[in-house]
């Protein structure tokens, strides 16, 4: 399939694309799963839980465990920024995924035992489950100095972030400057901080001038390169200064600065993307060998490699995918797909067919200007040399526009519907 505009829209709520038949059991040691713990309700957690249900027929149990009533949307946060997205607009309630038969729990995971398939929430309840499927997102490294994220606050995970950065970027004064880091890849939303760089410069190009400052741990920008690279030189020269191998060392919380590689900035706001990893719950299980950052996985079922009956889909799985909600979503129907056929006798990874057709999809919308915007996508298919996910097709925009922007709300409705709904 051609990378078109339409195809990328369409793409949004497709499934996976796997083979119909399954294999034959080859000896699985773990029973069949009567009843499944997902951990974590964005697009990962969401997505494996619906389609769990909706594929097993109702037959295995899945329990959903988030500490919120809700999912407050990445995609789109950035236009908070700008007031054309409200943080209501992206609020979804994961009693969307009642009529599936998903019983919902409220409550923090403060351990996970990965050998009993069981983690352990803050007031003391365990949780256990033939399958254990983490769907927690990303967790950051630690910065020094940055002890205060409501002063300079990182608004990557959406929410009350997304709030205090808004009203930062509306009390800058006309000419001031706003200071943003990009982390070291990989990192969730490839393209998002050089995206946020464009949306500020184009609030600030708006009310009368100032500076955008991005501080980039990166040789260069990691996504739609010449997309952003045209941005910040063409409708945004004069305002976007790009700084590339400007890796993070220090904050001073007090003055507003960071202190990098390529020197030290300040800001009269600063948005701080730390270094990802994977969340410390996840870290301290023992799902991450030492010395590294995200959880190991089998892409055929994103079954971790060092525990079995564990799985890790979205950002905190270790197979170099783009780290994005449409990645999440995808992968999330890959797991649910093997759950079900364990669910039914069968064992997914014997299945031939299976694997040469299991594929995933990334693919997002970048807003450049108040009304203008650009789009990504990157398909990969299970290489079974590599044992791993390889890129197979790659497409982006060739300019940004109104009609693309339009398109965008239309790509993110299926995305959030087929999640969420």
């Amino acid at each position: 399939m051609p990378i078109t505009r339409r195809n990328l829209i369409k793409a949004a709520g497709a499934a996976a694309a796997l083979a119909a038949l399954p294999g034959l059991v080859r000896g699985a040691s773990l029973p069949a799963p009567r009843k499944v713990i997902v951990v974590g309700g964005g697009f990962a957690g969401s997505t494996v839980a619906k389609y769990i249900r909706l594929w097993s027929g109702g037959k295995v149990a899945v329990t959903l465990v988030d500490p919120s009533a809700s999912h407050v949307s990445c995609v789109l946060s950035n236009l908070v920024l700008n007031g054309r997205m409200t943080l209501g607009e992206l609020t979804i309630a994961h009693s969307k995924l009642g009529p599936y038969g998903v019983k919902i729990v409220r409550g923090q995971v403060t351990a996970i035992n990965p050998a009993s398939r069981s983690v352990t929430l803050s007031g003391g309840t365990t949780l256990t489950g033939d399958r254990l499927i983490l769907a927690m997102g990303i967790g950051f490294g630690s910065v020094p100095g940055w002890t205060d994220r409501t002063r300079i606050p990182h608004a990557w995970i959406a929410g009350q972030q997304t709030a205090i950065l808004r009203d930062q970027v509306r009390g800058l004064a006309v000419g001031g400057t706003f200071v943003m880091t990009v982390p070291k890849a990989p990192y969730r939303c490839p393209p998002g901080p050089y995206e946020r760089a464009c949306l500020v410069a184009d609030i600030l190009k708006r009310r009368g001038g100032g500076k955008v400052v991005v501080l980039d741990g990166n040789p260069v920008i990691q996504a739609e390169k010449e997309t952003f690279e045209r941005a910040f030189s063409g409708i945004y020269g004069g305002i976007v200064k790009y700084v590339p191998n400007a890796t993070l060392l220090s904050v001073d919380n007090a003055n507003r600065a960071v202190n990098t590689s390529a020197g030290t900035f300040k800001g009269g706001v600063v948005n701080l993307l730390p270094p990802h990893r994977a969340p410390g719950v996840i870290l301290n299980a023992g799902l991450v060998p030492a010395g590294q950052s995200w959880a190991p996985v089998d892409p055929l079922t994103y079954e971790s490699t060092l525990f079995p009956g564990v799985h890790v889909i979205g950002d905190s799985q270790a197979t170099g995918q783009p780290k994005s909600a449409h990645m999440a979503n995808s992968q999330a129907k890959v797991c649910a797909d093997a759950i079900v056929r364990y669910s039914q006798g069968f064992d997914p990874l014997a299945d031939a067919d299976r694997t040469a057709n299991v594929t995933t999809n990334s693919a997002c919308y970048s807003p450049i200007t108040y009304n203008a915007a650009s789009w990504l996508t990157a398909n990969f298919r299970y290489d079974a040399t590599s044992r791993n996910m390889k890129l197979v097709q790659l497409g982006e925009a060739d300019q940004w526009n109104s009609e693309n922007y339009e398109d965008m709300f239309e790509w993110a409705s299926n995305l959030f519907t087929d999640s969420f709904a």
